[in-house]
């Protein structure tokens, strides 16, 4: 397997977790969504660049697997990588890790749209993120 970049840090407190008593889904989309905002930095899609090339970034699908409970006062990690990129389209993986433990908590599988968010239509990934990306391990996490 590929490298893998640590694109979150954090850890459960009492009011993300359900009546249940553990954390409910509801964070763990919203984790994975800081996570996923990280890597597409990491990759050259800042926050300042999109706003300056009118780039967005949809998500258009996304698979959740909840593998073991997180409870409050858990620390937790989100390690990302690059599944597979396309003209327009990118897929990310993410595993969140209860730090203490080293066990996977979670993991996602979303595909994002590149958009152009004047036209809102679909458009091609810039050229240098889909070459730093194909140059780099992060494509090839799940080879």
């Amino acid at each position: 397997m590929a490298e893998w970049i640590v694109t979150y840090r954090g850890a459960v407190y009492p009011w993300h977790c359900d009546h249940m008593g553990h954390m409910n889904v509801m964070w763990y989309v919203g984790k994975f969504d800081e996570a996923t905002w990280q890597l597409l930095a990491a990759i050259g899609l800042s926050p300042a660049r999109l706003r300056n090339e009118k780039i967005g970034m949809v998500a258009v699908e996304q698979h959740l697997e909840y593998k073991r409970e997180l409870l409050a006062g858990d620390l937790l990690t989100i390690r990302s990588s690059i599944k597979d990129v396309r003209d327009k389209a990118i897929v990310l993986l993410h595993e969140m890790i209860n730090q203490e433990t080293q066990e996977l908590a979670a993991r996602t599988v979303l595909t994002g749209v590149c958009t152009d968010t004047t036209t809102r239509k679909a458009r091609p990934l810039p050229a240098d993120v889909r070459e730093r990306v194909m140059s780099t391990s992060l494509a090839k996490a799940n080879e």
